[in-house]
């Protein structure tokens, strides 16, 4: 018995039967295959924006960790710079997440053409803060879903820095195939502050498995972005 199977036992997370999982499989591989025919253009677009303001690519590849703490490559569109992460370690004290365990910062110079105004000290968003503004940056990540690697739904994979900081029962959050949106994404996106809560409401999804519940939190998912509540 591995880790997460002993945690699984421990915490009594029961996993989706065979039927539940196959029909979340086909729905996530037409999905996705039909969002990416209809974004191409969109896509396309949004790589030469980045390509235009910022050297570099314009994919962002990104070591997250899944389903049973397999490693994955996840695919973004690039809103940083190619020094974010180095960056980063000087940006930490800002970090707007309870305890580290994720990192979020309002009006982050890493983002790609944004700037601070040298008269007023406003901070001047860019390129980058559109794109995150619309999503656009999560479309490449259909791809992650028809390879496999991730579904529609889910809880949202850690990076691998994060992930080592888990404790035992933050690990429940990988008993499951992470996703592009989840529960917690569309109850408050980047507005929810404390890390526990968002444990919290991966945890909900995973006690509550229904294709039902999947819709809806695609259909939530849709109106969230064009109302754009809680997008950074």
């Amino acid at each position: 018995m591995n880790e997460f199977e002993k945690l699984r036992e421990k915490y009594n997370i029961k996993l989706p039967g065979k039927g539940y999982l196959f029909v979340k499989r086909v729905m996530d591989i037409v999905c996705s295959a039909f969002a990416l025919i209809v974004l191409s253009p969109i896509l396309l677009i949004t790589a030469l924006a980045i390509k235009l303001e910022s050297p570099g690519p314009a994919v962002f590849v990104q070591k997250r960790v899944g389903v049973n703490g397999k490693e994955f490559n996840m695919y973004k569109f690039r809103t940083m710079y190619l020094d974010a992460e180095e960056r980063k370690k000087n940006l930490l004290e800002q970090n707007q997440i309870a305890d580290g365990m994720m990192f979020k910062m309002e009006n982050d110079p890493r983002i790609i053409g944004s700037k601070i105004d040298q008269k007023t000290g406003e901070y001047i968003p860019g390129i980058g803060n559109w794109i995150r503004k619309l999503s656009l940056d999560e479309f490449p990540q259909f791809f992650n879903v028809l390879k496999g690697d991730m579904s529609l739904v889910g809880t949202r994979p850690p990076t691998v820095d994060e992930f080592m900081q888990y404790a035992g029962y933050h690990k429940r959050r990988l008993s499951i195939k992470p996703g592009i949106t989840g529960l917690w994404q569309v109850s408050g996106r980047s507005n929810i502050e404390d890390f526990e809560e968002v444990v919290k409401l991966d945890l909900e999804y995973i006690d509550n498995w229904s294709l039902a519940l999947d819709m809806k939190i695609l259909l939530k998912t849709i109106l969230v972005v064009f109302k754009k509540d809680g997008s950074r």
